[in-house]
C-alpha cells in the first residue's frame, strides 16, 4: 500500500515568490521612468540595454542581474534599493465572516440605523483608507440625510428601497442600485419607502484625512 504524503515543494514556493520579485521591480522601474516622463526608447539609448529587454523587465517577464539594475538606477537617479520597495512593502487583507463585524455608533444610529464596520486597514502603501460598512435601517428608523463628512462614499443597495437624497438630488435606490458621490456634501436616506432596508456603504478617504 503506497502513502502519498502532500508537502509543499519549495522549489515552487521559491518560483513564485522569485517571479512576485521580478513582476515588484519591473513595476517601480516603470513607475520612476514615467514620472520622469523618460520613454523607453530614451532609457535603451542612455543603458545601452534593448527596448525589448527593458519590456520583459518592466512587465516582469525576466530577472534583471544586478548589474542591469544598477544601471538602470544610474539612469533613472534613483537608489539601487527602491526597485525593492514594492516587493518589501507588506499587504494586509481583512476577512470578515457572515454575522460578524464592529458595530459602531455613528450620527445615525440615534435614528435606529445599524452601523457595521465590515474591515479596516489603516496606514497602507496606496495612501487610501477605505470603511466598508454594511447599514441596516429597521422597521422604526427614521430618515436622516444630513451625513457629511470628508471623502468619496459608494452605496450598493441590497435589500428594501430608500429614497437617498445627495445635496439638492434625491435618488430612488432599489436591490441593486449604486450610488457613488462626493462626501463633502449633505447626504443620507430621505424617504423610506421599503423596510427594513440593507445596503453596503463604502467611504474612502486620504490617510490623512478623516471621514
Amino acid at each position: 500500500m503506497s502513502v502519498t504524503s502532500l508537502q509543499q515543494d519549495p522549489h515552487r514556493t521559491r518560483e513564485t515568490r522569485e517571479k512576485v520579485l521580478e513582476v515588484a521591480i519591473g513595476r517601480e522601474v516603470r513607475a520612476f521612468r514615467r514620472k520622469q516622463e523618460i520613454t523607453v526608447a530614451d532609457l535603451s539609448a542612455t543603458t545601452g540595454l534593448s527596448i525589448g529587454m527593458l519590456s520583459k523587465i518592466e512587465n516582469g517577464i525576466t530577472s534583471p542581474s544586478l548589474t542591469t539594475l544598477q544601471t538602470l538606477a544610474h539612469a533613472l537617479a534613483v537608489p539601487l534599493t527602491s526597485f525593492f520597495r514594492g516587493f518589501e512593502e507588506k499587504r494586509m487583507a481583512v476577512h470578515t465572516k457572515a454575522g460578524e463585524g464592529v458595530e459602531l455608533e455613528r450620527e445615525g444610529t440615534r435614528a435606529n440605523h445599524q452601523y457595521k464596520l465590515l474591515g479596516h486597514i489603516g496606514s497602507n502603501a496606496s495612501g487610501v483608507i477605505v470603511e466598508p460598512y454594511l447599514i441596516t435601517l429597521s422597521n422604526e428608523a427614521d430618515v436622516f440625510p444630513t451625513f457629511q463628512h470628508g471623502g468619496i462614499e459608494t452605496i450598493y443597495m441590497l435589500e428594501g428601497e430608500v429614497d437617498y437624497r445627495h445635496g439638492d438630488n434625491v435618488y430612488p435606490l432599489k436591490p441593486g442600485d449604486t450610488l457613488f458621490f462626493d462626501a463633502n456634501a449633505p447626504h443620507g436616506p430621505d424617504g423610506l419607502v421599503s423596510l427594513p432596508a440593507r445596503y453596503l456603504s463604502i467611504i474612502s478617504y486620504p490617510q490623512n484625512a478623516k471621514s
